[in-house]
This record gives C-alpha cells, structure tokens and sequence, in this order.
C-alpha cells in the first residue's frame, strides 16, 4: 500500500519555535522554528519511510470560518517577529528540499489535510497526519492515521481508531461534537459558556452526538441544562467551525506528491547559510535509490538518554587502574551545591575521549582518588576538556591541585563564535552541535525556591547527566574548534580565553578581604545621614510622607509643589532617577531626594548586601567573574558586583575602604590611563591623538583646547570637563542629544562641540563612518585581536534599532579592543606571579584596572610586573599604553 505524510505546516513552525531556544545565525535570522521543524521532518521521514510527502499550510487572508464567526481567532496573538521571519524561509527551504507545498485561499492547513488525506485514501494511500493540532483527530478512519507532536519536538505519539476510543471513549466523529460542547480557547472557539472538558466527555458518553443531547434535554437537569439551552445557537455554530473540510473543490494526484530527489549542491549551501552544522554534517551525497525515492538525508541518531548511556560506573579506588593512564582527558563534578567553591563533590565525571567513567564519590574516598588522578589534572601533557571548566579548577584549587592545561572548553568557544547570546548551556551546545536533544540543568534541578541539587535526584540520572554533559564536550570539540579558526580566532582562544579560565578561578578561590568593621561604621553613618535628608524633605514638601513610594512620591511633586510632568508610566508619572535629574533645578526638595535615595542604595544595595556575601570561614567576599556575559568581550562580576562599586561621589568611595589587605600585604592598583582613547587613536590612525599621546599631554585638555579654539594654557576646569565628556561619549557613539543631555547644555551646542572635535580629529570622524559601514556589509565588526561581534541590528528597517547597531558597531571595536587587553594582561600578570612562587596574588580586575595583594617583601617585584605585562600587551600599537600603579592598605587608599 503507498504511504503519504501529510503535514500541518503551520502548527509543526509554531511548535517547533515555542520548543526550542532563539538560534540564529551570525548575521541575525532567526533559525530555532526552522531548525526544529526540519529536526521533526527528518525523524518523521526516519520512522516511517513514506514515498509521498506533503506539507500544508494555512494562507496569509482570512478562510470561510472568518466569514462566519467574526471573532473566529481574534483572541490570538500576533506572532513574534522571530517567528515571523521564518514563515518565507520554511518554505524556501521545502522548496530546495523538492518538498511539495500547498495553500488554497479560504481554507486553513488543517481543511487542505482533511481534503488531501480523503483523497489519497480513495487512491489507494495509508495516509498519516503530522501536527500537534488535536482538531485532526475527527480524521482519523482505518487508513488515516494521525502523528501528534508531544512534549519537545521529536517526541510524538500515533494516533489511530484504537487508541481514540481507549483516550476519549469517542469515535473520530464525535470527537467533532466534542469540540462544539467546550470550544476551543486557542482557535477563540466559544462552544457552551460553562461546560469544560470533563462536562462535555461525559455528555458524549452518555447522548454520543450533539443532536442527541438536545433531543434529550429535558432529561438534563439545573444548570447544565441552562446553559446548553441558552448556547445552543453557539454550540451548532462551533460544531461548523471545528469541522474540518474535506472537500475541497480542488483535484488532488497522489503521484503529484512522490518525493524527489533534493538539489543535493542548493541543500548544502543552505545549511551552510542556516548554519545547520549537523545537518549538513549528515547530508548524504544521493537519495537511496532502494528507498524508492524517499528522502532518506541523515542517519538515525538519537540523543544520550538514560536508556541508551554507555558510561562505566565505579565505586572503588581499585578499579581507577584504566583511568590513570589515559593520555587525554574530559572532565566534570557534581556537586551538591550551586557553587563550586563553598560545595562537596559528589561525582567526578571523566573521559578519555572513548569512554566516559563515573567515579563516586559516595562510594570512593574522594581525597584518595583525587590524590590517584591528580598526576593527570597537574600534567603539562595531557590536556583537559570540558564546558564551564572554571568550576573544576576552583574545586580542585580547594584540594590543593593545580590544573593548567586546558586545551579545550566549549563554554567558551561557543561564546566566541556568537558573544550576544543569552547562554551557552551544554544542552545548547548539544542541540547545535551535534543535532542531540539532552536534559538541561533546569529541566533536571527545577528553577526558583523549588530547585534541587544533584543530592537529591537519583543515581542513573546523575551518571545521564554526566554522560550527556562529557559525550557532548568530546564531540562537539572538532566542529567548534574548525569554527573557531575558520574565523581567524585561534589565538584569541588559545592565548587569551583558554588561560583566563584560571585566572578567573584563581581570582574567585583567593578572594578579596572585607573589613566588617568599617562597613558597620559606614552603615551607621548613611543611617543618620537618611534620617538627617528625611527631615529636609519633610520640611521642603511641607509635610510627612512615604518618601519611598512612587505614589505619595509623586502627589508631592507634581500636585503640591507643581513641577513640571516629565514622564509617564502605565501607573502614573514617573519619579525615576532621570526624570528627578531633569528636574533637579525645578525645586531643591528634588536634590535632596536623589541624595536620600543614594544613601538608602548605599546602606542596603551596598553595606548590608556586601556583608551578606563575605565568606565566614576566610572573611573575605569570592565574586563570580563571568567570562560569558558581556558581548564586547569585557569580564563582569556578581555575588558581589564589584564593578558596581560607586565611585561617582564621595559617600561611594568610601565604601572601598572596606575592600583591606591581609596582615604583611598590600594591595597594589594598576589602572590603565585612558586605554579605550588610546586604542581609539590606533583604530582610526589619528595623527592629532597619537602626538597628544606620545607627548604625555593631558588629552582632556588638548580636545578642549580644540573644541573651545583656546590656548592649552588658557582651558578652564570646566572646559576640560566638558572636553573629557566629549573624548568618552565619542568613543561610545554618543549623539548631540545624549551629550546635551550628559552637560545639560543644548543640542545646538552639543553639536558644535562634536563638529568641532571631528574636524580638528577628521580621522576619527572617517573611521566612525568606515566601520559602520564595514559592519553592514560584513554582518559584524571585530577587535584588534580579532575578536567578532555580529550587529543584526544594522539591517533592521527600523530606524531606532537601527541606530542602536550603529553605535554598537562604533564601540564594539574600541571596548572590545580594551577589554582584550586587559584579560591578556591579567594572563601575563598571573603567570609571571605563578612562575616566580610569589606570595603575592592577583585578585581583582575592575574596568581598566588589576589589584594585585602583593607581599610587603615584594611590592617593588610586583610593581615591575604590572607595569611590564600592562604595558606590553601589543607591541604593533601607534600608542604606547601608559598605567598607573597606586598601593595602599585599603583599596580606597590605592586608588
């Protein structure tokens, strides 16, 4: 008998990317709906080897059931514009495929199967339906069958006669009156008003059609019957609209919709432009001839899953004898905490490429397998795999082993090939890599309050975990690393990513210490300094209120004391931070109330929440450095930000007096001077800059000098203010606007500096104009070391995003440029720190700036690093790169 597939185009896209996470390319198409609806298509094909195939979909125009029911749909929202952008792309790539497509005006996808899969039958066909739209269950007869897409995207179940009755009890024509009893909420359906799912099955089960239960209604009692007596019009009307058709006035040929041969040369190109890495993996050269023409593409590979892992389990130290020779090695623990470093181990997961060992530690002495291992860990000739691998060096940094080879992290290098991405999971990894569907962390632990450790699930679902997690690490390796070098990004990996992993560990484990005592004086004194503002306040506005509340807040400026309306939100005027700096000059009430909202952030954000994460056991806070995060490649920290330590006002600063050495220590401040102009002048080949620079100017001062058209000697503080404002907000693409805003001067004068500027640094001005454009040819825009940043935002039709790309494309490579830097600094820091067994170690890096807590008895040495290491970074740079080192007790001091 022939088989055909027919398949709901519509309903397969919206499934497909609702199921899958935001993929897109590097130059910005959304992929994921188009990705998972190919990933369904080929398992479909896989399974059930059909010769005919064809995929319908719904037309753009209202159909017949629009005409009939005004609000048939209208609750639906509009679909998402990455979702958008895949309607014409899924069907450019079935039409490569030689895949068969129809849209008929008037009639949704689901009346174009109905039709087809009625037609087919009465050719001879089993048919099979593919969507995960249970309306097709009505179809379903003894040669038409339907496949419903379940949880995910390849996790179906087949629904036939059997299988209709055992989990509803109702024919595939009841299944229509069904509909027309509880409506469909999706399809804005209204059916009976009260009667849900429960209610309906049971009336069907009972009177087996809509016409029976209204020839019986006297027999239905109280409310159930008011309510299908009133709706009645309403439930004969649903029963039209869920009705699929079936006969379409249109001829239908199964022979019209055997499956071709795709264009094997345009199916790769495609997958090459969609970055289907798997996919075009798999393509094979020919379509089997054996298959009869079906499109047997990709061999059957499904994902590691708990059934099918292949991992050795051992529970005792006699049997780690295979794993102490292994010449390579993939590793990953579990541990019963979030965070490596305040954790115990419960696993060690490692591989040596071929095989995937799971060592418990709930079996094995831990310290003596280590110990066993630790000859690979500390090895300069074996190298280390693995994702995220900064957990395994502080973990293993607690036992007093130091793990530097690492060769590979796919954290990282995915992170590379795409910086804007929201994450870079093993799971995501996995499914772009290697086309394999695995359990994500939060799908195993749960999220939120309710989230478990891996203490509290079972054993076979650790050794998956680590099983899924270590055969994705080993496979995906080749693809990322080709990737990586296909970009020209192999030395930025290898000599810059790849050792900051420790060095970030390292900074992470070490810690900086925080003298408690004097964030309690601290506190003390914003306390008294927000009671004193409250006062103030109090008597500006005239009376006590809620200082706090948005509300009361805003009653007082804008109906008591008449200030000018700046902004508005959907629950009132606005009384943010700049709408309150807006109107800082309307009343001196509003500067009082800014200052007592810094204090209030000072005391809470700062002191308390400091002290919340200062480790009770080394007395110091650990912050997470995250190398992942930031798109231009800078380092960001969290639990404690320690980048976010104010330093705008004095009250700010103070809190750095907290952040002290240890007893025989120092700390030692390196910061760079003004590195991002500095790169700025080498980017464009600014000659007025670069002799600024070479002369040791105060740059500042030379740009006001040109902006104001005075004499070096002649600049004022203010214009050098001004000036300074300038040099930064160009760097980050600042308009006239933002930097009227920033100097509270007007646009027309905003403008006139910026125009001036550009004409006394005209090669700035050209090289802002080239690499814009070099970014909306390329897609992207890189940093001196090469590093990419892909801009999708620059080919928006949109003017506002548009212009955001614009400015993303401007900075990228100057913060970007800087930050690599710097991290290469931080490398060259650690290393000559660790090679010399200094005691002194390197343990904050904040914006241009490393802290080293160095030795009393090797400040000079340290010093000397610092300032070889920072200012040697680059030895092809125009500008020299200049630092400034500072010590003190405190950091406060240091700065």
């Amino acid at each position: 008998m022939k088989k055909i597939m027919i398949l709901d185009g519509n309903s397969l896209l919206f499934r497909a990317f609702y199921a899958l996470p935001p993929l897109k390319t590097k130059k910005g198409q959304y992929t994921n709906a188009v990705y998972g609806f190919l990933s369904m298509l080929y398992k479909i094909i896989d399974t059930y080897s059909p010769e005919y195939l064809c995929v319908a979909f719904d037309p753009e125009k209202p159909t017949f059931r629009h005409e009939k029911y005004k609000d048939y749909k209208a609750n639906r929202q509009k679909a998402p514009n990455e979702l958008v952008q895949q309607f014409q792309l899924i069907r450019d790539v079935l039409d490569v495929h030689n895949i068969k497509r129809v849209e008929i005006d008037g009639f949704e996808a689901d009346d174009i199967s109905g039709t087809f899969a009625y037609a087919a039958r009465d050719q001879g066909a089993e048919v099979y339906l593919v969507t995960s739209d249970k309306d097709y269950l009505q179809l379903i007869d003894e040669n038409i069958k339907v496949i419903l897409t379940k949880k995910g995207i390849t996790n179906t179940v087949e629904m036939d006669l059997k299988s209709m009755e055992e989990e509803y009890g109702l024919t595939p024509e009841q299944f229509i009156d069904l509909k027309a009893l509880m409506g469909d909420s999706s399809d804005n359906i209204p059916g009976v008003g009260g009667v849900g799912e429960k209610t309906a099955l049971k009336l069907m089960q009972e009177y087996k059609s809509l016409d029976n239960i209204y020839a019986n209604i006297d027999k239905i009692k109280g409310k159930l019957n008011e309510k299908l007596t009133t709706d009645k019009m309403q439930a004969y009307m649903s029963q039209t609209l869920a009705r699929i058709i079936t006969d379409i006035p249109v001829e239908f040929n199964i022979e019209d919709f055997k499956i071709q041969k795709p264009d094997i040369k345009k199916l790769s190109d495609l997958y090459d432009d969609l970055e289907f890495r798997q996919f075009k993996k798999r393509l094979a050269e020919e379509t089997p001839q054996e298959t009869g023409g079906q499109l047997s593409l990709f061999d059957s590979d499904k994902p590691g899953t708990v059934e099918n892992i292949d991992i050795i389990y051992i529970d005792a130290e006699n049997k780690l004898k295979d794993i102490k020779g292994i010449k390579e090695a993939s590793i990953k623990f579990l541990f019963d905490g979030e965070r490596a470093l305040f954790s115990n181990a419960l696993a060690l997961g490692i591989s040596d490429g071929q095989n995937i060992y799971y060592i418990d530690f709930e079996k094995t002495d831990e310290n003596k397998v280590l110990e066993s291992l630790a000859q690979i860990f500390e090895s300069k000739e074996i190298p280390i795999r693995g994702h995220n691998l900064k957990n395994e060096i502080i973990y293993l940094m607690k036992k007093n082993i130091r793990m530097s080879n690492i060769e590979f992290d796919s954290e990282i290098g995915k992170y590379l090939l795409n910086p804007s991405e929201s994450s870079y999971s093993i799971d995501k990894i996995a499914y772009e890599f290697l086309n394999l569907e695995i359990p994500s962390e939060n799908q195993i632990l749960g999220t939120g309050v309710k989230r478990k450790t891996f203490k509290d699930i079972d054993l076979d679902q650790r050794k998956a975990y680590i099983f899924n997690y270590l055969n994705t690490v080993n496979k995906a390796q080749k693809q990322i690393t080709q990737d990586i070098e296909d970009l020209k990004m192999t030395s930025l990996y290898k000599e810059i990513e790849l050792p900051l992993i420790e060095v970030l560990a390292y900074m992470e484990f070490v810690g900086f210490k925080v003298d408690l005592r004097v964030l309690d004086k601290l506190g003390l004194h914003f306390q008294e300094k927000t009671k004193e503002l409250e006062k103030e306040i109090y008597e500006l506005a005239g009376e006590t209120f809620n200082i706090n509340s948005p509300k009361q807040l805003s009653v007082i400026l804008f109906d008591k004391l008449s200030l000018p309306v700046i902004k508005k939100t959907k629950t009132g005027i606005s009384t943010d931070i700049e709408v309150l700096e807006r109107l800082s000059s309307e009343h001196p009430i509003v500067e009082k109330i800014i200052e007592y909202r810094s204090m209030v952030k000072l005391n809470s954000t700062y002191v308390e929440g400091l002290k919340n994460e200062v480790s009770k056991e080394t007395g110091r806070v650990h912050s997470i450095f995250n190398q992942t995060i930031a798109s231009t490649g800078r380092i960001s920290s969290t639990e404690p930000n320690l980048q976010n330590i104010p330093t705008r006002t004095e009250e700010g600063r103070e809190l750095r007096k907290a952040f002290v050495a240890e007893d025989d220590y120092i700390l030692c401040d390196a910061d760079y001077s003004q590195i991002e102009l500095r790169v700025l002048s080498h980017l464009a080949d600014e000659k007025n800059l670069i002799d600024a620079f070479a002369q040791d100017l105060d740059i500042h001062a030379k740009t006001a000098s040109q902006v104001f058209h005075v004499k070096l000697s002649e600049v004022t503080p203010e214009m050098r203010s001004r000036a300074k404002a300038v040099n930064f907000g160009i760097v980050y693409g600042i308009s006239d606007y933002g930097l009227s805003r920033d100097l509270k001067i007007t646009r027309k004068e905003a403008k006139r500096y910026i125009d001036n500027y550009m004409k006394y640094y005209s090669n700035i001005e050209k090289y802002m104009k080239d690499i814009v454009e070099k970014g909306k040819k390329d897609g992207y825009v890189t940093t001196y070391f090469g590093r990419r940043r892909y801009i999708p935002e620059l080919s928006s039709r949109n003017f506002n995003i548009r212009s955001f790309g614009e400015r993303i494309a401007l900075n990228t490579p100057v913060q970007g440029t800087a930050a690599d830097i710097i991290k290469a600094a931080m490398v060259g820091v650690y290393k000559r720190l660790e090679d010399n067994k200094m005691k002194s170690r390197l343990i904050l890096q904040v914006h241009d700036e490393l802290i080293v807590e160095a030795h009393k008895d090797e400040l000079n040495e340290v010093k000397t690093i610092l300032k070889e290491e920072m200012e040697n970074v680059v030895d092809d740079f125009k500008v020299r790169l200049k630092s400034d080192i500072n010590t003190g007790s405190s950091w406060y001091d240091a700065k």
